[in-house]
């Protein structure tokens, strides 16, 4: 590792950041009777929210005693009381801790117990995960009950009502949200993200993302605001655009096209999945989404045929972006006009982009050494997305920071102009007959074949060749497809060694609380039914359990 540089500056001097709850200030004062949070009839204007903000840091100052630096975490369901918490626990100068509002009791307790938390905000409905974090949290303190029969919020802001509160000074490197990752391969991890960190990330979400955006336009909101969704809204906050909360209750794309159309919603952010649900389902061609500008997706990789699925529906309104919660979603951009209809070079087919404005990436190999155009390696990034580590987690963050780099864990390549190619997690890659296999490029084999919908490619214990793939494949409806159909389809496209050992079909995907298809949760379910193969017990190649 190299040796620290000396700077010029005294390491006595620290450096003052916006407290990010000044966005609301800013926008009270100057937007005051615009909408800011949007849900069927109830709209929040940005004057009476930055009010309800105040009563609530008044509230929590004096009703629970939260001073700077402590963590208040969230549990609740997208709603207008966790954009008022965010925002009144910043205002304090305290940490942001959400958590998801899919996750189970256990889970949120984990979640409590790594933050240390002083204070849980839950909603009604999840009482069984407030008793869960009492018990695994001996530092909380108090729970603070919104909504339901006894409901605690709204009284408790009605008496400090009119208690102005200022935004407390915060430096540019202290902590304001606990940014818990989604644990695909093991317990979720707390990444520390930053006033001054997350100032940065806002403004390249808006330059790079969805450049043009302004007070003057609607955002829908679709995915959990725990996490990416959250850091979505903020860049909302930032330029006073109004936010539309999509109705209680399972997604439903037909209710989010009504919204797109009512509210002339200009952008959206989501997960591959969900935008695959917005554009096959018939609805998408019965409202009106001339309006849409971007629509940005993240969080997993989206596969080519999808992509001009979405494309030939809505025109050249797609934005990808790769990045982990570890780099606030910052790492790369693919715009716009990267997006194409028709397979060309031009297309890129597989690739998530180039560099976003102000961060780095380096593609090296297994001893750290820097790799060249097209050679595959594990992806490294840097630049002041990056976050400011693990909370509490020295072994996590030895494996994860090197010589000033943040090691993402995902493998790839760049090409000659610079553009990223992801071929995988290193966890999900395997090896058969002694060569390497990325289940990404397999999976966007598969889903050539017309009657897939969706393709999971896993990595199996084999007597012989040390590991060979199983894929997991879920059918189009009324479309038939068999082992042998598939193993046909890709035996022009990849070589024997890449191709399946055995093939699985089932109903439907599992996906995590966050909408993504993990490895992980894919093998359980195939375990759990049976379904996982033994190749120790010679079970035949090809062969598919339905």
């Amino acid at each position: 590792m190299t040796e620290p540089r000396t700077h010029a500056v005294s390491s006595v001097w620290t450096q003052r950041s916006t407290n990010l709850s000044h966005l609301l200030t800013v926008n009270a004062a100057r937007l005051g009777d615009r909408p800011a949070l949007i849900r069927g009839d109830n709209v929040l204007d940005w004057k009476t929210l930055d009010a309800r903000v105040s009563a609530l840091a008044a509230a929590m100052r004096s009703r629970f005693a939260i001073v700077p630096g402590e963590r208040v975490m969230v549990q609740m369901p997208n709603c207008f009381e966790m954009v008022e918490a965010m925002l009144a626990i910043w205002r304090l100068g305290a940490v942001w801790v959400p958590s998801n509002f899919r996750h189970l009791p256990a889970e949120s307790a984990h979640v409590a117990a790594k933050a240390d938390v002083s204070l849980l905000i839950a909603h009604a409905d999840y009482a069984a995960h407030a008793d869960a974090s009492r018990a695994a949290a001996s530092g909380l303190r108090h729970v603070l009950v919104v909504g339901g029969s006894a409901d605690q919020y709204e009284p408790l802001l009605a008496g400090h009502a009119g208690q102005p509160v200022a935004d407390a000074d915060v430096l540019r490197d202290d902590p304001c949200w606990l940014f818990f990752t989604s644990g695909s391969t093991g317990r979720p991890k707390a990444a520390v993200l930053t006033h001054g960190q997350l100032t940065f990330t806002l403004l390249n979400h808006l330059h790079d993302l969805m450049p043009g955006t302004t007070c003057d336009d609607a955002s829908l909101v679709v995915a959990p605001l725990s996490h990416g969704a959250g850091m979505h809204l903020l860049t909302q906050i930032a330029v006073g655009a109004a936010s539309v909360l999509m109705p209680e209750g399972a997604f439903d794309p037909a209710a989010a096209w009504q919204l797109v159309e009512q509210h002339r919603i200009g952008n959206l952010f989501t997960v591959p999945t969900i935008v695959k649900m917005l554009t096959e389902h018939p609805s998408v061609d019965q409202h009106d989404h001339a309006s849409l500008r971007h629509v940005i997706y993240a969080g997993a990789p989206m596969y080519r045929e999808d992509q001009k699925h979405a494309l030939s529906k809505l025109g050249p309104v797609l934005v990808q972006y790769y990045g982990l919660g570890e780099v606030t979603g910052a790492i790369t951009v693919l715009p716009p006009v990267d997006h194409h209809v028709e397979d060309s070079p031009a297309a890129r087919a597989g690739t998530c982009g180039y560099e976003r404005t102000g961060m780095c990436i380096s593609i090296r190999d297994p001893q750290g050494r820097e790799l060249l155009p097209f050679e595959t390696g594990e992806v490294w990034a840097a630049g002041p997305a990056v976050c400011a580590g693990y909370y509490r987690d020295d072994e996590a963050n030895g494996k994860a920071f090197r010589d000033g780099w943040f090691c993402t864990g995902d493998v790839g390549h760049l090409d000659e102009q610079r553009y990223l190619y992801l071929t995988g997690r290193l966890s999900d890659m395997y090896i058969s007959g002694g060569s390497n296999v990325y289940p990404r490029e397999v999976e966007e084999s598969l889903l050539e074949h017309p009657a897939l919908s969706e393709v999971a490619v896993l990595g199996c214990s084999h007597p012989k060749w040390g590991q060979v793939g199983v894929a997991v494949c879920v059918r189009v409806a009324g479309q038939p497809a068999e082992a042998e159909d598939l193993d046909a389809h890709l035996s022009s496209r990849l070589a024997r060694y890449k191709r399946p050992a055995r093939y699985v079909f089932l109903e439907a995907m599992p996906k995590s609380s966050y909408g993504k298809i993990t490895k992980r949760l894919v093998q359980a379910e195939l375990e759990e039914r049976g379904l996982w193969p033994d190749f120790g017990l010679a079970a035949p190649t090809g062969n598919a359990a339905s």
